[in-house]
């Protein structure tokens, strides 16, 4: 029976998980939006969710942040306000909610979430940091670690920078020293820069020089891939200003760089032409072209700029040719340095700059962007994507999740070396609380989830009308659930998120509760009255009874117990003794009359005085009260089998 039972009972969480899949299968496209900074088209899919009452309250937390960071404060503040006041929501919240207040002008409000936000985190200084440089879009961004950085295996003791993936294979830039050449470039005593391969996810593999006539005896970089209107792939690059074997030189004698086409021909890449953008005075270099091949994006310190380097973009003819180039704007472009952008998928725009406030020298950013695409702000993708060193060349990865950056940060291999990041999303435990005995889903179950390395309580919550909770929790974490339900004993659920996934984003963690053998606690009965010296069922009685009849035809159809029935000490024992079994049979008649049927209840009983639940003996030395409490039927369970309940 045992066997059984514990079989049923993972069959209804298996087809309850199911159904929580489907609905977490359908944010997924919404999530995946939001990981790539595409926020204006993650909030139409979480505004999705919410009219279909999916998820909501995850869909509104996400909706607020979506909001905050596209600089639409008035839009942000009702979803916020929707989940603001839950128990389970991180305080980080009340952060982001008192910003956007603050945007927003309703200072007074915003001081009372700063100060409800302090009294959970005392030391943080982001409230300082807005006010310092005024981006609420990075100090909310980066109010939790988002990413994983780990150098790649085939770093080395030189320069190493600039990812970019085709076909299973990587390419990047490095200065390492081999037996094709052992010259140096001035600037720093190492060789010139080269472009070499290596294959993704192979660690055994080594980087190889690029076949073909690409590699030159100047620099060479920061490679993009794209076709052209032949369908043919082609590879934009970056090289110092010489072409078809012949050196440029600018108004100063300088080797500027130029962007550069090859073409793969019979296994080697072939240089191919030489971009209408480039000029021998100024520099242009690390291409970026958007999947859809009408743009590309470069670096540029032509006139005309606003600082040193700017981000520029000219669209492409539909037979390849490069238009007139275009800056980027004041959003993107400082008096500083912007260099290195990268477009992904979903157009959005990644660049390094050491003239936007950072946490080093070149930091990486990304823009925002508002429904209609434009640019409106931009994002410090923070630590430990970026460092106290120049952090440059980011690569993101189709997925969304992954990529590379450049670092010269301390602890690398070489001057440059090349890291992969991982994108970590937020962590969740859900889960479903169930009856042990009649796989009914238990609503209005206390939750608590503690740190089991500090053992202190970290949220609460009570579980919804279909048995569900949901938590935010950290990774790499030992936890213990409490479940507390008075119509069941409680019970403790240990868990660790050490071994969870990185791109796992719910865990999942059902809970059994076995009921208690109390029909009182089961029932929710209040105190069943009898007039004085009589054993007709009232009214009021009639409406407890009914909860006992509810209890055992519905909630638990194989329940058995028997009825017993007791009086104060008042009176004689004959006369308690026969009232009380009066009363004792008067309550079984009204439940067989009403639907219970008799093998279900073995016996009914009266016990008169001889058992009272207090030292109540007279009425000389009992209040009135201490009396009453005396005055009771019981209905103590003998057994509760297994039986899928009738009703919810």
């Amino acid at each position: 029976m045992k066997t059984y039972k514990t079989y049923s009972i993972l069959t209804l969480l298996f087809l309850v998980g199911q159904f929580a899949f489907a609905q977490f299968a359908s944010q997924k496209k919404a999530d995946y939006y939001f990981s790539k900074f595409s926020y204006a088209k993650a909030i139409p899919e979480y505004e999705r969710m919410i009219d279909s009452d999916l998820n909501s309250e995850y869909a509104h937390q996400q909706l607020a942040e979506c909001y905050l960071l596209i600089r639409d404060y008035k839009k942000s503040i009702p979803h916020f306000k929707a989940v603001i006041n839950n128990a389970t929501l991180p305080t980080d919240y009340y952060f982001k909610y008192a910003m956007a207040l603050y945007a927003n002008g309703d200072l007074d409000e915003s001081e009372k979430w700063i100060k409800k936000y302090k009294k959970y985190n005392k030391n943080d200084s982001r409230v300082k940091r807005f006010l310092k440089d005024g981006n609420l879009a990075s100090v909310v961004f980066n109010s939790r670690q988002r990413y994983e950085v780990e150098p790649v295996s085939f770093n080395s003791t030189d320069s190493d920078f600039g990812i970019s993936r085709f076909k299973g294979n990587l390419y990047f830039g490095s200065s390492r020293r081999d037996e094709v050449t052992g010259d140096t470039y001035g600037w720093n005593d190492e060789p010139w820069l080269d472009l070499f391969v290596v294959q993704e996810d192979n660690d055994m593999s080594m980087p190889k020089r690029l076949k073909g006539n690409v590699n030159t005896k100047f620099h060479e970089s920061s490679v993009a891939f794209s076709t052209d209107y032949k369908n043919d792939t082609i590879m934009y690059f970056t090289r110092n200003n010489f072409y078809d074997k012949k050196e440029g030189y600018g108004a100063s004698n300088e080797i500027n760089l130029k962007i550069y086409t090859a073409k793969f021909i019979d296994g080697e890449w072939v240089e191919n032409s030489n971009l209408r953008i480039n000029s021998d005075y100024y520099s242009t270099g690390h291409p970026s072209v958007n999947k859809a091949r009408t743009r590309i994006y470069f670096t540029s310190d032509r006139p005309g700029g606003y600082g040193g380097t700017d981000i520029y973009y000219a669209e492409i003819h539909e037979r390849g040719g490069i238009q007139t180039p275009v800056n980027a704007g004041p959003i993107v472009n400082t008096e500083g340095n912007e260099m290195f952008p990268f477009i992904n998928e979903e157009g959005k725009l990644f660049f390094s700059s050491d003239g936007h406030v950072g946490f080093g020298q070149l930091d990486v950013f990304s823009t925002i962007s508002d429904e209609d695409g434009k640019v409106i702000d931009i994002i410090n993708l923070g630590t430990p994507i970026n460092s106290s060193s120049d952090d440059f060349a980011y690569y993101g990865l189709p997925n969304g999740l992954e990529g590379y950056i450049s670092s010269n940060r301390e602890g690398g291999m070489g001057s440059d070396d090349i890291y992969k990041f991982k994108f970590t999303p937020s962590l969740d435990v859900e889960g479903y609380v169930v009856d042990g005995v009649n796989e009914q889903m238990l609503d209005s179950v206390q939750i608590k989830l503690y740190d089991q390395i500090t053992n202190t309580m970290v949220a609460q919550t009570m579980t919804d009308e279909n048995g569900y909770y949901r938590f935010p929790v950290n990774r790499k974490t030992t936890y213990m659930i409490e479940a507390v339900r008075k119509t069941h004993p409680h019970k403790n659920v240990y868990f660790n998120t050490a071994e969870t996934p990185k791109a796992q984003k719910i865990l999942r963690q059902d809970i059994v509760l076995e009921p208690v053998l109390d029909l009182k606690l089961l029932a929710g009965l209040n105190k069943i009255y009898f007039d004085f010296n009589k054993s007709d069922i009232r009214p009021d009685a009639a409406k407890e009874l009914d909860k006992v009849i509810k209890v055992m035809n519905q909630t638990y159809p194989d329940m058995i117990i028997k009825l017993e029935s007791h009086t104060d000490p008042v009176g004689s024992h004959t006369y308690n003794d026969n009232l009380s079994e009066s009363r004792a049979k008067s309550t079984y008649e009204y439940l067989i009359e009403n639907g219970v049927s008799k093998d279900r209840i073995v016996s009914y009983k009266g016990f008169g005085k001889r058992m009272p639940i207090n030292k109540c003996t007279s009425k000389q030395d009992c209040t009135p009260e201490e009396l009453e409490l005396n005055r009771r039927t019981e209905f103590p369970i003998l057994q509760i089998k297994k039986g899928r309940s009738v009703s919810k």
